[in-house]
Formats: structure tokens, sequence, C-alpha cells
């Protein structure tokens, strides 16, 4: 089944095959969970939100509601991002990226085989990076983290952000000025 499109296995699940919506969560869960841990930061609120999602995903298939052809993941993002952004409604604040939180993201994004020394070295530039985010207006660091995080195109953050698409590059571009910034001033290397 993993050589079938997102949209194939859509049509199979919808027909009762679970084992088609099991490949798409399989396929999608790492870019999905990790766009809603880096917005609320809590690992916890994290799965609750990314389970939520998927049961939204599953509803709106079963209701035959779902008109994204070919845009599976983009469609899922904007579920979770929406999710998120309800979250933060509820509780009057807004989401902030900090450091120190009980799982480190960047396990979950894969980086294994490597040596200790390796993996030191590999985790201190992500506290850093972290560290650099957190610094950064909301705006630039979501555009940021749908980007680099979610592979998410400028025209599908545009969309889930609700701006135009030059607002969105324009916020990738004065974040990264402002990352390289921070750099320079506190002699980082990455």
């Amino acid at each position: 089944m993993y050589k079938l499109c997102d949209e194939q296995l859509i049509t199979l699940f919808k027909k009762g095959h679970t084992s088609a919506l099991e490949e798409l969560v399989h396929r999608h869960k790492d870019k999905v969970y990790t766009s809603i841990l880096l917005l609320v930061k809590d690992s916890f609120l994290a799965e609750d939100i990314f389970q939520d999602t998927f049961i939204k995903i599953i509803d709106t298939i079963r209701a035959e509601r779902y008109t994204e052809k070919g845009k599976f993941l983009p469609w899922a993002m904007r579920i979770a991002h929406n999710l998120c952004v309800d979250h933060f409604r509820k509780i009057k604040r807004t989401p902030m990226i900090k450091t120190g939180d009980d799982k480190d993201i960047f396990d979950v994004l894969g980086f294994s085989d490597a040596c200790v020394e390796d993996k030191i070295i590999t985790r201190q530039s992500h506290d850093r990076v972290r560290i650099m985010l957190d610094m950064l207006p909301e705006e630039q660091r979501e555009v940021i983290i749908l980007r680099h995080y979610a592979e998410l195109s400028f025209k599908e953050i545009a969309d889930l952000t609700q701006v135009s698409i030059n607002t969105a590059l324009g916020r990738m571009r004065y974040g990264l000025i402002n990352l390289r910034k921070m750099m320079t001033e506190k002699q980082i290397c990455l």
C-alpha cells in the first residue's frame, strides 16, 4: 500500500479498508505532529491535537465531504493549525515556542545512528535554533516552522495563515534575516 498516492488511500478507506487510513497516518504523522508540537510546545497537548486532527479527517472523509483532491497534507495541516488556534483561543493566550520541554522535538525527526558526540553537537545546535526561534515575532516563527518543519509551500502557508503569498514570503525573509542577525550578534555557529 505504501506505493499508493494519498488519493488512492482515501478511496480505499472510503471502501472500508482501515489499513489505508493507517498508511495515511503513518505517512504524514511526523510532519503533522511536529508542526503541532512546535506551535503548542507541550507533548501531551500535541498528541491530543494530533488525535483530534485525524478524528476530524476521518469524520470528514466518512461524511463524503473531503474535496481537497491531491492536497491531503496541506488539508491535514490546515485542520491541525486550526485546532491549535482554537486551543489558544480557548485559553486566551498565544502560542509560544519555549525550550526545555519534556520531549526534544528533534528526537521525533529521526536523528539516529550518530555517535554520542555527534548527538550532543546536534542537540546543542537544535537548542540554539529553538532559542533563536523563540525570540522571533510570532508571525515570522510560524512561517519558518510551517516551511522548514512541515515542508509546506508558500501558497499553502499563505492559505493556512490567511495572508497573501507575498506576506508569507516577507515574513520568511524577515525571520531569516533576524535569525542571521542573532547568530552574528551572539557569535553562534551551527
